[in-house]
């Protein structure tokens, strides 16, 4: 594949940023990679495992004459970054995020934005627990949705250009109303991490009374949810104080779909359970179907020694 960038620039250097450099580097998608991250340890193993061709300590620094600049920081500082990096962008230069939550990121970035720039609000929909340049891998994209959330007035060569690149790491592309796409990511992604966390803290306080057995017995099930809660702590903190409104409605709707099922096992109510469950199935079914995951019961994971 061809260039498509002659100069990238990421601020954060976690999963998501080692894992474009990585994809732009395997396919030649970027001239020149240039990255941020506020810690000194991450800045010098990112130069060190070559994720990077430059690696500065400012914002400010990586981004001059950069024409595409991924903002891959938490979703609470954003507004700080773009504040710092405004000054110092390249006329026509795109410059988009990979943040869990669009409106806050437009409310927090947009007003720093000068108007030689463009702004395409962006979130891939891909990741796993692990943080850190190390942690990144050129696959991670392949075949999973990364979603815009163009403003009014975005120029749609900016847009193209910068679809061509998700495309080129092997990412499906969909654009999305800000408001709309934080309501959908509340149901697939922010609300199930809520009750992920909420789930192992539970069992955390059941492991003090029962000396380990929680964790020593724990099935697929458990195994899942500590999977899930084991993700960024300061990432999820801000999902959720910025998309307060959405993830308070979906809690909403789930508290009541769980006292519908404590009435159903109260009252002995098998049939309304097989129904319940049957539905709910379907929907796992479609995600499948949809080459979203695997169907095989282990989530395709492979068993570790000592496992069934």
């Amino acid at each position: 594949m061809s260039v498509i960038y002659q100069k990238v620039a990421l601020i954060g250097l976690g999963l998501i940023a080692s894992s474009m450099a990585r994809a732009m580097r395997e396919h030649g998608l970027a001239g020149e990679i240039t990255g941020h991250a506020r810690s000194a340890e991450t800045r010098a193993t990112a130069l060190e495992i070559g994720l990077v061709d430059k690696v500065f300590d400012t914002a400010a620094e990586a981004v001059d004459g950069a024409d595409l600049v991924v903002l891959c920081v938490p979703v609470g500082v954003m507004g700080q970054i773009a504040e710092e990096i405004a000054p110092h962008l390249a006329e026509g230069a795109t410059v988009t995020d990979v943040g869990s939550v669009k409106r806050a990121v437009i409310d927090a970035v947009g007003p720093h934005m000068p108007a030689h720039v463009h702004f395409i609000p962006g979130h891939p929909l891909a990741g796993t627990e692990q943080s850190g340049p190390r942690s990144g891998f050129a696959s991670l994209f392949v075949n999973r949705w990364w979603l815009f959330t163009p403003l009014e007035g975005t120029d749609p060569a900016a847009l193209d250009r910068l679809k061509s690149l998700v495309t080129a790491m092997g990412a499906n592309v969909d654009e999305m109303e800000p408001d709309h796409h934080d309501l959908v990511l509340s149901v697939v992604s922010h609300t199930p991490h809520l009750i992920a966390y909420t789930m192992v803290g539970v069992a955390d306080h059941l492991r003090r009374v029962s000396q380990q057995e929680v964790i020593k017995y724990s099935a697929s099930g458990f195994r899942d949810f500590t999977r899930i809660a084991a993700s960024d702590p300061t990432m999820w903190r801000d999902v959720f104080l910025t998309n307060k409104e959405a993830t308070l409605d979906i809690l909403g709707r789930f508290t009541e779909e769980l006292f519908m099922l404590q009435r159903a096992i109260r009252m002995g109510d098998g049939q309304m359970l097989h129904d319940y469950f049957s539905r709910t199935r379907e929907i796992r079914r479609g995600i499948i179907e949809a080459g979203q995951d695997t169907d095989a019961p282990d989530f395709g994971r492979v068993p570790k020694k000592g496992e069934g």
